[in-house]
């Protein structure tokens, strides 16, 4: 069974779970959930259809030969780099980012640039520094913040890289 199809029953184990308590507590809202859920999934669709229609374009538009070069699983610390600004420089939630990481995987992007470019997104967001952190936080929190945590993906996308050759030899 695949890992995407695993998450799927998990996931709908754990909503059987949920409906069970809702419908104890009082069955109503089972309703008032799925009204709920509904509103919330009419919401992000726009943006899941964007990004699922971005991705499969940026999974087309690089060619092989600079995957290979720039972000293979043989790239290293080139790959790394690359990673790490790109995840920094790209905005967007986790609704763009995710479907965009799933096509890079497909295209033959190593999983080690792959963890670099996620770990940069969630902790080098550069467009997330300038519109929030520095207006909220000064200059002073946000620079020594953004520096402590300028080598954490490489070192994310290095050991997964590891992780991954010893666990799928």
């Amino acid at each position: 069974m695949s890992s995407g199809r695993l998450g799927l029953l998990g996931m709908l184990g754990g909503l059987v779970g949920l409906l069970a308590l809702a419908y104890h507590k009082n069955p109503r809202l089972i309703w008032e959930g799925a009204r709920d859920g509904g509103k919330a999934f009419l919401q992000v669709l726009p943006a899941m259809v964007v990004a699922f229609m971005a991705a499969a374009l940026v999974s087309k538009l690089i060619p092989q030969e600079v995957v290979n070069r720039w972000l293979s699983e043989r790239s290293g610390g080139r790959g790394l780099a690359v990673a790490t600004l790109a995840g920094s420089l790209t905005p967007g939630g986790p609704f763009v980012q995710f479907p965009i990481v799933a096509a890079l995987y497909e295209s033959g992007v190593g999983v080690g640039p792959l963890a670099a470019y996620l770990s940069a997104w969630a902790l080098l967001g550069i467009h997330r520094l300038l519109i929030f952190e520095l207006p909220l936080l000064g200059w002073k929190f946000s620079l020594c913040r953004f520096l402590a945590t300028l080598l954490c993906p490489p070192a994310i996308g290095y050991v997964t890289q590891c992780v991954w050759n010893r666990l799928m030899r």
